[in-house]
């Protein structure tokens, strides 16, 4: 796990109308300059300039094809940049390492097919297995029996750990595949579109669940979402991307053209 020095980021506290003041730590967990990225031939983000500090809570906004997730898939190190800059924890992503320190709830992380049979646990556990562990369920080493543990009291299913995931609600699901990804003790989270497919209750119930991370696991949070009130909700911070950064700053002075 990477350690730092913390300092205040001009020592500013961010918070919103439901949120806790929270303090923006200066160590730069991901950090971008000059990015251009080439998708099929064509130019999907241009001259990108971002930095996110551990512990921030950033919403990521934008029209379809704007290149949202384009932006994650090259901070995860799946698709290289053609100019610039970026560096993941001090490194550049590309390609994916697998280390661990980033993990990624994908927007069809919760449409596990029916067909699969795997326990709440079963599934949890796989967010543990490393490059060099092909197969989770031989995974006996207390530490990883741990941060099982952890993961679904974290996620408010401990309850639900030998029910099969065929049988759990929409919202169950998406708690359960954020609860994998919380297994692999990743220091920076990437959601896209999690509150998709889910009801007015487990939307709330996640977007608690992401909130208590950022507060008190002191996690580093991405969140993609088309839900604007949810950003405006949780986020400490809101960066609009059409091609490049039309908005970066507090969701509350998101302009009402590009909301």
């Amino acid at each position: 796990m990477v350690e730092f020095l913390f300092q205040p980021l001009r020592g500013d506290y961010l918070s919103n109308q439901t949120l806790s003041p929270k303090i923006i730590w200066s160590a730069a967990v991901v950090s971008i300059e000059g990015l251009n990225v080439i998708r099929s031939g064509k130019l999907v983000l241009e001259n990108v300039n971002l930095e996110i500090s551990k512990g921030e809570f950033v919403g990521i906004v934008g029209p379809n094809g704007g290149g949202k997730t384009t932006l994650l898939m090259t901070i995860l190190g799946i698709l290289q940049s053609s100019k610039g800059k970026i560096e993941v924890f001090g490194s550049n992503p590309y390609p994916t390492s697998f280390s661990g320190e980033v993990g990624w709830v994908s927007q069809t992380a919760a449409n596990i097919p029916t067909k699969i049979r795997m326990t709440v646990r079963e599934l949890i556990t796989m967010g543990t297995v490393s490059r060099i562990e092909l197969w989770p369920f031989s995974i006996h080493s207390k530490e990883k029996r741990e941060r099982i543990e952890k993961a679904m009291e974290l996620t408010g299913i401990s309850h639900l750990a030998d029910k099969d995931i065929s049988r759990l609600s929409g919202g169950e699901r998406q708690r359960a595949v954020i609860g994998r990804a919380l297994a692999s003790d990743a220091e920076v989270l990437i959601f896209d579109e999690p509150l998709v497919n889910v009801d007015r209750n487990a939307r709330n119930g996640i977007l608690k669940l992401l909130d208590k991370l950022c507060h008190e696991q002191e996690k580093t949070l991405l969140l993609v979402s088309h839900d604007m009130a949810a950003i405006r909700q949780s986020a400490h911070r809101v960066v609009y991307l059409d091609g490049g950064i039309q908005y970066d700053g507090h969701p509350n002075n998101l302009p009402d053209l590009i909301d």
